[in-house]
């Protein structure tokens, strides 16, 4: 497995509120994790990219990728991680990117503070942007002249141009179009087909889960209360709480992905 997280307790003073017994996802993997908000999905993002201490959090716990131990790394050697080799899609494209930048130079400095010079930034900005279908002529414009969708595929792409093995997506759907949105989850999955690309792809809405990941985990409270194959867990839930989600959702198609 590429990414495994075991035992993990995020607390804030004696209240914990992350506590996972075992999440893996594996090379060229999509998995989903599901389920309300307040469930602890994004707080759990925040502790694999050591940030949640950021919020005033404590992390235990297991984080391992490809085998070698993160939680306990210094904020100079997760810095090294962030970005290079784990990187983070959120569901707003727009808060990562400031606006009075242009959307290039915002993807040329996270690509040299990784050791590109500009050079070898520019020509991986370039092909990157090629990649996830857009004009490179977009990265001399400003946040505020490319839509929603626009600005996700570009935050894919620095993932891209860094060559990250693992992506992290937290809700990088939910506030786009839903045309918009089956091309973002068309790009995801091309991305683990042709970059073998592992996803910890976390949602809501479990018709998307159900259309994209390969495995899924429901996230209740905190906990992960059932896990596994997509169509599996979607067609004939074990744990009531999946279940209730389940009838929340009009229509869902079973399928375990693309």
């Amino acid at each position: 497995m590429r990414l495994v997280i075991s035992d993990l307790d995020v607390c804030f003073g004696a209240r914990r509120v992350v506590s996972i017994g075992t999440l893996a996802v594996g090379e060229a993997e999509i998995v989903g994790l599901a389920g309300e908000s307040g469930s602890g999905k994004s707080m759990t993002t925040l502790a694999v990219l050591g940030l949640a201490h950021t919020l005033g959090a404590t992390v235990t716990g297991s984080i391992k990728l490809d085998g070698a131990e993160l939680t306990g790394l210094s904020q100079r050697e997760l810095r090294e991680v962030r970005g290079r080799r784990i990187a983070a899609i959120f569901q707003s494209p727009s808060s990562a990117f400031s606006p009075v930048f242009r959307v290039g130079s915002v993807m040329n400095r996270a690509l040299r503070l990784h050791g590109m010079t500009s050079a070898e930034a520019a020509g991986a900005a370039s092909r990157a942007m090629r990649q996830v279908l857009l004009s490179p002529d977009l990265l001399h414009r400003f946040p505020s002249q490319l839509s929603g969708g626009q600005l996700q595929r570009v935050a894919i792409a620095i993932a891209l141009a860094l060559r990250a093995e693992v992506l992290l997506a937290d809700e990088p759907t939910s506030a786009l179009d839903v045309t918009v949105q089956a091309e973002v989850l068309e790009l995801l999955a091309g991305l683990r087909d042709t970059e073998g690309m592992s996803v910890l792809f976390i949602s809501h809405d479990l018709a998307v889960v159900a259309e994209l990941c390969d495995r899924v985990a429901i996230m209740a409270e905190g906990r992960i209360v059932e896990q596994g194959p997509t169509g599996q867990v979607l067609s004939a839930p074990r744990d009531p709480y999946t279940a209730e989600l389940l009838a929340s959702v009009p229509r869902i198609g079973m399928g375990t992905g693309p």
